[in-house]
């Protein structure tokens, strides 16, 4: 079954490289990069510590979003392809009656389309990469990256020599022939640039190297692939406009889904988010107990006053999901001037505010009772303060669970804002790809099993 599921990604693999449309839309997808960088350099962006900077920041939106709507386009193009036209020609029958079980059919079939959509992806990446070291020509005086521009040119200009060449004499398939050399071909040219400066002069690799738009680059693939499955599973039984406009229709609605549906699954309001944080004493920041409290600062005053004993929450989340707090827990009524009260078994558990003035952007805050609130950590710069616990509508939350959200794969925000996105985070979306992959997999199975091909 193994042999099986290889042997038809392997020819899927090779109908989908040589189709012209692959190659097209790399190398549109390397022009648009060049009219990225010229167009993005009226931004008037600001200078800030980070991987991009300035009018970058733009540069590398604009980028993004092109190889991601590039992506997408493939997905339903290629998809459609390789599974609804085999259908339509009545092809497939000759698979299926050796026989080779539909589900392996499937799975080969989008492994793949995978395959060479993540090839053409990474082509694409790559030139975004290149743009990203070139960077926005935001005065008259900047000087063009030579090297990124010969590099880069010259790359793509040998793989499509080649591609010719061996077209004419040995009439190989020119877009497959290509598209192969293109992959290895850029990344080459790629990791040369990163040793090459502006003025032709050797530098360390990591010089100019993102690796946190790396990240956001391979989870743009990771969405890519959802939509390849989601591409799979409609080819199975609709046709090839209907197929595209399907991919289509998800594409967005997976776009607006925290719109649409995130917004009402989490119900709290947000009051500030925490500029700087500091232990009252510097010898006990375990928050974890009465005799220890935190002078937190909001960046700006808070939308409802805080006065002492207030109930104080705080999340990573600007939702209020997870609450670091792990517990539900009440303002505080009592003495605040006696803190050995504040230790008693008698006073509930809770966080409060100990201290404040108006406008109530300095707080002082401790973890009170002798069974204080467990939590996860201590406040900490960027966590966004609330007054209650956070209330989730399951309905919202199953109907939200239930759409694709690539906007967990559009890791541009982290990116800009310099917040690092953590090796957790990478993982959970690679899982939550998988899972979106596998769901809409065995959708195609399920639809194509009874599928009359005859």
């Amino acid at each position: 079954m193994i042999t099986q599921t290889l042997t038809i990604a392997r020819t899927t693999l090779i109908e989908a490289v040589r189709q012209p449309v692959l190659l097209v839309m790399i190398l549109i997808g390397g022009v648009l990069q060049v009219f990225n960088t010229w167009s993005t350099g009226f931004a008037m962006g600001m200078e800030e510590t980070g991987e991009v900077v300035g009018d970058n920041k733009l540069l590398l939106d604009l980028g993004l979003a092109t190889v991601f709507v590039l992506g997408a386009i493939l997905a339903g193009i290629l998809a459609t392809t390789v599974i609804s036209r085999e259908i339509e020609n009545k092809t497939v029958l000759t698979i299926v009656s050796k026989p080779v079980p539909r589900p392996v059919l499937i799975f080969g079939k989008y492994l793949g389309v995978a395959v060479a959509i993540l090839g053409a992806m990474a082509i694409m990446l790559l030139y975004l990469l290149f743009s990203i070291r070139h960077g926005v020509m935001t005065t008259v005086s900047d000087q063009l990256d030579q090297p990124v521009i010969v590099l880069a040119v010259g790359s793509a200009f040998l793989a499509l020599a080649l591609g010719g060449w061996c077209n004419y004499f040995y009439g190989w398939n020119f877009p497959q022939t290509s598209t192969l050399l293109l992959l290895p071909f850029t990344f080459i040219a790629y990791v040369a640039a990163l040793f090459i400066g502006k003025e032709w002069k050797f530098q360390p690799l990591l010089t100019d190297f993102k690796p946190q738009v790396t990240v956001a680059c391979l989870c743009l693939m990771m969405a890519v692939m959802v939509l390849v499955a989601v591409a799979v599973a409609a080819s199975t039984r609709l046709g090839r406009v209907m197929t595209i406009v399907i991919c289509f229709g998800v594409f967005v609605l997976s776009l607006f889904s925290n719109y649409l549906l995130g917004r009402h699954v989490f119900n709290n309001q947000l009051l500030g988010t925490i500029l700087v944080t500091l232990p009252d004493d510097p010898e006990k920041t375990d928050f974890r107990s009465a005799d220890s409290s935190y002078l937190v600062r909001l960046q700006l005053a808070p939308k409802l006053p805080l006065p002492p004993g207030t109930a104080f929450y705080y999340s990573p989340s600007p939702s209020g999901f997870p609450m670091l707090g792990t517990k539900r827990y009440e303002s505080y009524t009592g003495d605040l001037s006696n803190v050995g009260t504040l230790m008693s078994a008698n006073v509930p558990s809770s966080i409060i505010v100990t201290e404040s003035k108006p406008p109530y952007q300095v707080l002082k805050v401790r973890n009170i009772s002798e069974n204080p609130v467990p939590i996860l950590r201590p406040p900490a710069q960027g966590d966004y303060v609330f007054q209650r616990y956070t209330e989730i509508n399951p309905i919202a939350l199953a109907a939200w669970g239930a759409v694709p959200n690539l906007q967990f794969y559009w890791l541009l925000d982290a990116v800009s804002q310099n917040r690092a996105v953590s090796l957790s985070y990478f993982g959970a979306a690679f899982a939550y790809a998988l899972v979106q992959i596998g769901v809409f997999l065995s959708l195609a199975i399920m639809l194509f099993q009874k599928r009359d091909v005859g």
